[in-house]
């Protein structure tokens, strides 16, 4: 689903969208590996590279499930349709001890790095911030020091009727943005 734009961007970035219909064609291994590739290349504070991955094919029924049960119901219901489930985590602290004040930052930046490969490729990813925390640090058995971040859906788009209400509304509604005058002032934050 592509938007207009007040200023003109990339046409990648204008066709980066968050579908929560997916269809049921499978992500071809190569075609993660890729986008995971993608996600290396992004900046990070001291070249750190915080960022780890957690990640299942929805063919891998076990491994697809963990990863399903740790979200919150609202996002399981669409969500376990999604051909590729992933778990960005972040390390927070380097190798010396030192907190990484960063390490959110340079994550971020790796799973748009993600998005744009997989947006080139055809495919859409969906961030979820809606998860148990306490549940994936379980499930996953996450030594200190590594923190979820967020999960991400992936795969091709698939059709709105798909979706249960609210979903479906949600995804055929018109995409908008924050006008820039919003989040970007010239030489100090206004009061």
């Amino acid at each position: 689903m592509e938007t207009s734009t007040s200023y003109p961007v990339h046409e990648l970035i204008r066709q980066r969208w968050s579908p929560r219909a997916f269809s049921a064609q499978p992500v071809a291994p190569e075609a993660l590996e890729q986008v995971l590739e993608a996600a290396s290349w992004a900046f990070s504070a001291m070249n750190e590279q915080p960022w780890r991955y957690i990640y299942a094919h929805k063919a891998d029924t076990e491994a697809f499930e963990r990863l399903v049960s740790c979200l919150l119901p609202a996002n399981q219901a669409w969500a376990k349709h999604a051909p590729v489930l992933m778990l960005s985590l972040v390390k927070t602290h380097y190798d010396n001890g030192q907190p990484n004040r960063t390490a959110m930052h340079d994550v971020g930046a790796a799973n748009a790095n993600l998005f744009l490969e997989a947006t080139a490729l055809g495919l859409h990813g969906h961030v979820l911030g809606g998860f148990d925390i306490a549940r994936t640090r379980e499930v996953f058995n996450l030594p200190e020091g590594l923190e979820p971040v967020a999960f991400i859906a992936l795969g091709y788009v698939g059709t709105p009727d798909q979706l249960d209400e609210p979903f479906r509304t949600r995804e055929t509604a018109q995409r908008k943005r924050k006008a820039l005058a919003e989040f970007a002032f010239r030489n100090q934050f206004p009061d």
